[in-house]
């Protein structure tokens, strides 16, 4: 039998290279080999021009496969204050550069008619825009002695109905959760990955996949072998690094774990190489 490979393709987000901007980020997913970008709205200004990001993604062919909604605390401003009208813009947007999935964190729990009735209003703009809206797990934020329950309905999307939930895995490593037990209590849900790493620190660290302690390898297999379709998307912090070498080294580090371990294990035990072994003792390698 032949192998067949998934249709989930690999996108860099353009959070994973600020400082730099997003005409950077589509620069260097196109050189370095990703399939699309994620645009995270509101980062860098040029990033909320959508005709803008067109011609972005016209100059380096490279599409546009996921926006993430201005829904951070540094981006509370962005495309104004009104939360369900950034959902919105997010849509349009998507729907303008030919991206699936607008990307959405859970309200703050201080935005009360925002959280009252969010659960019922994503199903409503699925429903109204024909865009999938993929809520992404989140974590507690965390003091001395005690979680501070910073969003709502609840950081932990698993606990509401929504049709489609993004898996981040520094989050889930913030959160004290595995990844892999949180997919699979997503079940067919989970659509978009934030893939990255976390050491279980307080802090939300977006590491290099494989830096970390979350079971990344074991989630990719577990997802390819599943047949997932969706979009894993790399999502690292790199503002520590010094030059843009160091940044294109976390790049490619983290897109070839990727490409590694994205694959069926039946398909990776058909990969392997075949040995043979002489009356001296001598090993070979046989070629197919």
């Amino acid at each position: 039998m032949s192998s067949r490979k998934t249709a989930a393709k690999i996108g860099l987000s353009t959070a994973s290279v600020y400082p730099e901007s997003t005409a950077s980020c589509f620069e260097l997913a196109a050189r370095l080999g990703y399939d699309g970008v994620e645009l995270m709205v509101g980062i860098d200004p040029l990033s909320t021009q959508i005709d803008a990001v067109q011609r972005l993604v016209d100059y380096h062919q490279l599409p546009v496969i996921a926006i993430h909604a201005p829904c951070l605390l540094i981006t509370q401003r962005v495309w104004g204050t009104d939360p369900w009208e950034k959902l919105e813009r997010s849509a349009e947007a998507a729907k303008d550069l030919g991206a699936d999935v607008v990307v959405v964190h859970p309200p703050f729990r201080w935005q009360r008619d925002y959280a009252r009735g969010f659960v019922e209003g994503i199903a409503r703009l699925e429903a109204e825009t024909g865009v999938i809206f993929a809520v992404e797990n989140m974590y507690p934020w965390r003091a001395p002695g005690k979680g501070l329950q910073a969003y709502a309905p609840s950081w932990d999307p698993t606990e509401q109905t929504y049709a489609h939930t993004t898996l981040d895995l520094s989050h889930s490593s913030t959160a004290e959760q595995d990844c892999v037990e949180l997919a699979a209590t997503m079940g067919r849900t989970l659509k978009h990955i934030h893939l990255t790493d976390g050491t279980g620190s307080a802090k939300d660290e977006h590491l290099v996949p494989g830096r970390g302690t979350q079971r990344a390898a074991d989630l990719l297999n577990g997802l390819a072998n599943n047949d997932f379709r969706g979009h894993i998307i790399i999502e690292i912090n790199t503002r520590r690094c010094s030059s843009r070498s160091e940044r294109e080294i976390d790049l490619i580090e983290s897109l070839e774990f990727t490409r590694k371990h994205f694959v069926r294990t039946a398909d990776a035990v058909s990969r392997r190489s075949a040995f043979a072994v002489t009356s001296d003792g001598e090993v070979s390698e046989l070629t197919p």
